[in-house]
């Protein structure tokens, strides 16, 4: 920690950061009150129920089938204009979540924070979204001229129930990383991966493929014919039946040998395939300018940013967000990447010492079973003893 500080204090860019080391809505944080009263969620400043810290808390989502949505103030405006933005933070989905979401987002100036909602506007949407076996991705959305536009990109996200710090690195050239835990998932061109612009050239909307053009590369050779034994039936009786010595016609009806695979069948018969002497090749639609394409410069622009948020729906809530930070110095993301990493180290340890059964529990369940076992003995006992007295009395 201490190296960290020392660290940042080096740093003359921007950085804004928050590790939830106070309670949230103590510290400038503002629950939306979308949904109050009709399926908001509640929010808990926690470690969660096992942690390799128990003292480092974060915002934790606190109940079942809810929406949450919070946000905060920005001390500085973040504009990245001729430089880096990098959006990071970490998220541990503690209760093996089935269906939700852990994205959050920079928004712009004018926000209404008390009624921040999903249709708000926003300049971007990061983080993990999973629902059932079919998503289980990042999402990494960019706002353009009013529209959002989600990546093009599939980039999966962790599904454990661990620590995970998901980083979005957007450099002013207009490329980008994504990462997970340091490790680079995705990266590329802002252009190759969002539709900010329409195709330079389209299909000539005039041309179309030719009538008589060829584009199937094999055919069935004429010449080939079906050989005259070809025909067989798929079963024939089995010759080496015989009828049984108990076999009776009025009880059983008339005798018939099974069925057997005939040996001698070959299946439909389909004549060989060669290539195409006509072929022409696949046809391919000849391209024209776009009129309606129209250049976009500097996609990778996202201020002014003035309010970090997050607005998702959770199946299971239980989710500890943490380690919010925007800056423009991917140092400084990095240094503070390695020290949450190595602070996280022993969450296997204490998730595999939460989830061993409790010792007084076992001891309880140990003393009902020596009494179960006494019971019995004394039982036998009894039983002994009856038998003792019956022989007795048989005497």
């Amino acid at each position: 920690m201490l190296f960290l500080l020392a660290a940042l204090a080096l740093v003359t860019g921007y950085v804004f950061e928050d590790d939830f080391s106070k309670s949230p809505l103590e510290n400038g944080w503002v629950q939306s009150d979308w949904k109050k009263g009709s399926g908001a969620g509640d929010f808990e400043h926690s470690s969660g129920k096992w942690s390799a810290d128990a003292e480092n808390r974060g915002l934790r989502t606190a109940q079942d089938a809810r929406f949450y949505a919070i946000t905060k103030k920005l001390p500085e405006v973040f504009d990245n204009e001729g430089k880096t933005l990098v959006f990071q933070f970490s998220v541990k989905h503690e209760q093996k979540i089935d269906c939700g979401g852990g994205y959050w987002k920079l928004i712009g100036p004018g926000l209404d924070q008390a009624n921040f909602e999903g249709s708000s506007a926003y300049q971007v949407m990061f983080g993990p979204d999973i629902c059932g076996y079919s998503t289980k991705r990042i999402h990494a959305i960019l706002n353009h001229n009013g529209e959002n536009l989600l990546t093009t990109k599939t980039t999966n996200c962790e599904t454990d129930e661990f620590t995970h710090i998901y980083t979005w690195e957007i450099e002013a050239d207009n490329t980008y990383k994504i990462l997970i835990d340091g490790e680079e998932k995705a990266s590329g061109s802002l252009y190759d991966d969002w539709e900010f612009e329409s195709p330079k050239e389209i299909n000539d909307p005039s041309a179309s493929k030719p009538s008589d053009w060829v584009d199937e590369r094999m055919i069935d050779d004429p010449e080939d014919t079906k050989t005259e034994d070809w025909d067989q039936e798929e079963t024939i009786v089995d010759s080496d039946a015989e009828e049984p010595e108990d076999w009776d016609e009025e009880d059983d009806g008339e005798w018939e040998p099974p069925m057997i695979p005939n040996p001698e069948f070959k299946g439909e018969w389909r004549p060989k395939r060669i290539e195409n002497p006509a072929y022409k090749g696949e046809w391919e639609h000849p391209q024209v300018e776009n009129p309606d394409y129209v250049e976009v410069t500097d996609v990778y622009k996202r201020g002014p940013v003035e309010y970090i948020g997050m607005e998702v729906w959770q199946v299971k809530g239980g989710t500890i967000f943490d380690n919010m930070l925007l800056t423009d110095d991917k140092e400084v993301a990095a240094a503070r990447r390695e020290t949450i990493m190595a602070g996280c180290k022993g969450e296997p340890a204490a998730k595999e010492e939460f989830e061993k059964p409790d010792e007084e529990e076992e001891d309880n369940n140990d003393d009902e079973d020596e009494d179960d076992e006494e019971e019995e003995d004394d039982e036998i006992d009894e039983d002994d003893v009856d038998l003792e007295d019956l022989d007795k009395d048989e005497l």
